[in-house]
C-alpha cells in the first residue's frame, strides 16, 4: 500500500463516519457491545491492515457518535471478520455491525428480498466446543456457516444468534464503507418508519 493510498482510505471512512453520526435512527440499532465500521487494505495480513473506529461508534445525545477516530489496528473483532471474508472474495473490504432481535431479523429477511441481497444466519449454539475454547478460532468458522446458510454465496447481510454471552449482531458488508453506510442508514430509516 502507498501513503496514497492509505490517505484515501482515511478520507471514505471519515466521511462514512461523518453520515452515520447525523442518521439518527441508527442510534436505536447500536448493540450494547457498540458498533464497529471496518475498511480492510487489500490482501490484509494482520487486523493491524484493517482501519477501525478506535473505541466504536456509541451513542451520544441520542444520536451515533464515534468514540475515538479511525486507526489502523483499531478492530479485533471486526477486522477479523471482514478478514475471513476477503479471503472467499477480496472485493468485500468493509463491514458495519449492528444490533439484532427476533422482530429486526424477520423484517431484515424481507428488506434483503426486495433488494436482491444474500441473508443468512449463524446459530452460535452450532459452535462446536473445541472452537469457542479456542481463542480466535470462532471467526473463520462464523463466516464459513454464514455462506453455508446462504447456499454457498456470501451474504451481504447476514445475522449471528446470541449465544451465552454473546450479544445477537447483524453484519452487514460491501466494497468501502460509505456503501456500508449509506446502505445501513437505509436500513435504520426503512425499519424506524415501518415499526
Amino acid at each position: 500500500m502507498t501513503i496514497e493510498e492509505d490517505i484515501q482510505m482515511y478520507g471514505k471512512i471519515s466521511l462514512a463516519i461523518e453520515e452515520i453520526e447525523s442518521c439518527k435512527e441508527f442510534s436505536p440499532l447500536i448493540p450494547e457491545v457498540r458498533t464497529n465500521l471496518v475498511y480492510s487494505r487489500p490482501n490484509p495480513g494482520s487486523p493491524e491492515d484493517v482501519l477501525a473506529v478506535d473505541g466504536r461508534i456509541t451513542v451520544v445525545g441520542g444520536m451515533p457518535h464515534a468514540a475515538g477516530r479511525p486507526r489502523f489496528g483499531a478492530s479485533s473483532h471486526m477486522a477479523r471478520l471482514i478478514m475471513e471474508v476477503m479471503k472467499r472474495d477480496p472485493a468485500y473490504r468493509a463491514g458495519v455491525n449492528f444490533a439484532n432481535d427476533s422482530r429486526l431479523a424477520e423484517w431484515l429477511e424481507g428488506y434483503a428480498a426486495e433488494k436482491g441481497w444474500t441473508y443468512s444466519v449463524i446459530d452460535r449454539r452450532k459452535e462446536p466446543d473445541e472452537i469457542k475454547e479456542m481463542e480466535g478460532s470462532s471467526m473463520p468458522w462464523k463466516v464459513s456457516e454464514a455462506i453455508e446458510a446462504a447456499g454457498g454465496r456470501i451474504p451481504k447481510l447476514f445475522y449471528e444468534t446470541g449465544a451465552v454471552g454473546k450479544e445477537p449482531v447483524t453484519v452487514l458488508i460491501g466494497r468501502d464503507p460509505l456503501e456500508v453506510v449509506r446502505e445501513v442508514c437505509e436500513i435504520a430509516r426503512s425499519f424506524h418508519e415501518r415499526t
